[in-house]
């Protein structure tokens, strides 16, 4: 499988431990030996494992979580080192995400998560955004 497929795969990996709210399937899939980092949207950035770890098991466990979804996934390679950037859905909203991840040992592991709003022209825009 290429490196662009294999990531595909550790990124499509990260959004079925999400959805199915699996802890274990969540932290295997994060780095060990790299720091990680991660920004939920609305939070403060977290840095290190035991802290982003932490933010996850809160998430899976909470009932009130939505059901998430991704779609849209582009990777791009760049060594020992991808990025995969998407479009995570829920219910009534749309969010777009940046996913790092690292190889180690052989597989492709997650460095960094962040996710944030996405704004959409309006029909009586003019087309124009904000660079």
């Amino acid at each position: 499988m290429r490196d662009v497929e294999r990531v595909l795969a550790a990124n499509e990996a990260f959004y079925t431990a999400f959805a199915a709210r699996d802890v274990e399937a969540m932290e295997a899939l994060w780095a060990q030996r790299a720091r990680v980092a991660c920004i939920h949207p609305g939070w403060q950035p977290l840095h290190g494992r035991d802290a982003v770890l932490a933010s996850w098991r809160d998430i899976l466990s909470n009932p009130n979580s939505p059901p998430i979804r991704c779609s849209d996934a582009v990777a791009h390679v760049l060594g020992a080192t991808a990025i995969v950037i998407c479009t995570e859905r829920f219910p009534g909203a749309e969010l777009v995400a940046t996913n790092v991840f690292v190889e180690e040992d052989g597989a492709w592991r997650l460095l960094h998560h962040q996710a944030g709003g996405v704004v959409r022209p309006s029909s009586d825009d003019d087309g124009e955004l904000l660079h």
